[in-house]
């Protein structure tokens, strides 16, 4: 079993930066491939960025990349979503989910098995 547990979300003008962290229970992280998801008021939940155990693969969607970065630390039981220039489009819930271990990292929600409780972000104009 494994929980999680997100911190880092506020409110940021556009452009600003913010920096998201997800704390996981567990002995077995470092096998847990994890992603970040987001959820905007009224619309579906969509995938942002997901990283393997090891950190050395990640995967972003199109309307994020070059603009935010996913690392882990395994040492601290911890993976992070660094998010720049952000955009009022960027407003949402952001959860931290993690697969199943040894599992490969994935673009598709239903691929997770472990969600956090969700963090706000909100981005003004």
């Amino acid at each position: 079993q494994v929980q999680l547990v997100e911190s880092g979300g506020g409110l940021v003008q556009a452009g600003g930066s913010l920096r998201l962290s997800c704390a996981a229970s567990g002995r077995t992280f470092s096998s847990n491939a994890m992603g970040w998801f987001r959820q905007a008021p009224g619309k579906e939940r969509e995938f942002v960025a997901s990283i393997s155990g090891s950190g050395y693969s990640t995967y972003y969607a199109d309307s994020v990349k070059g603009r935010f970065t996913i690392s882990r630390d395994n040492a601290k039981n911890t993976v992070y979503l660094q998010l720049n220039s952000l955009k009022p489009g960027d407003t949402a819930v952001y959860y931290c989910a993690a697969r199943a271990a040894r599992a490969a990292p994935g673009t598709s929600s239903g691929n997770y098995n472990y969600w956090g409780q969700g963090t706000q972000v909100t981005v003004s104009s």
